[in-house]
């Protein structure tokens, strides 16, 4: 075993909790853009059949649904877990915004970023661009669940889609129409697909820099950080 790897130390980095969230949440969003695109774009049709039980576009309807309500429903879990979980390393989550708030972080991990110094040592879990970034992801996705809503009652009128029909309608209105609703739930969807790559991009460029195991920790829950003398 290398000197190096006898200089670190296994901690943990996520709670199996937070890397279930992290992994439904990634399978959801798949699910929802595939399933997104078809519905505004159909992109392929059924053979032409006499048999009317193709229903191609309401069968992706559904499975957006399903995921749709997934992600709701998971998100509403993970901030519940951000805001109340007393778990050591869910303490760290919420007290990066520290670092966030922080000028001296920012200006450290950005030089790091570009390989002009070392990596900044953090409060919390997340630097101050990964906090900015997680947060604008939260808000794009509140933002595609309550569109996504308000788009869901005008299709189901009884059931959960009555219950929530007034109150969608109100918020329908603030936002100008139904029209708006739909290219308002199609921009929030593009910055979710532009956060994705970047952040695929940001943590093998952090597990290959830090050499701390940044990749496995979504998946292991640890990371291997340098010991303290």
């Amino acid at each position: 075993m290398s000197k190096e790897l006898l200089a670190r130390e296994a901690e943990v980095e996520y709670t199996s909790s937070t890397r279930w969230v992290h992994w439904i949440r990634f399978f959801s969003i798949i699910a929802l853009t595939i399933t997104g695109f078809y519905i505004a774009y159909v992109f392929v049709a059924p053979e032409v059949s006499s048999e009317p039980t193709l229903f191609l576009q309401a069968k992706m309807r559904m499975v957006h649904e399903i995921f749709g309500f997934l992600l709701i429903a998971i998100t509403i879990y993970k901030t519940y877990l951000f805001l109340f979980d007393k778990s050591h390393v869910q303490r760290l989550e919420i007290i990066s915004y520290k670092d966030f708030l922080n000028v001296k972080v920012w200006i450290a991990q950005i030089k790091y970023y570009l390989f002009l110094g070392e990596h900044p040592k953090l409060h919390g879990v997340y630097n101050p661009l990964q906090f900015a970034a997680y947060v604008m992801l939260y808000l794009m996705v509140a933002l595609l669940s309550l569109t996504g809503l308000i788009l869901y009652v005008h299709i189901y009128h009884d059931g959960l889609g009555g219950a929530l029909y007034p109150l969608m309608r109100w918020f329908e209105a603030l936002m100008g129409g139904l029209a708006n609703v739909r290219m308002i739930h199609h921009i929030a969807m593009w910055i979710v697909l532009i956060f994705v790559p970047v952040h695929v991009y940001m943590v093998i460029f952090n597990s290959i820099k830090g050499k701390e195991g940044a990749l496995d920790a979504v998946v292991s829950g640890l990371k291997f950080k340098r010991k303290h003398h």
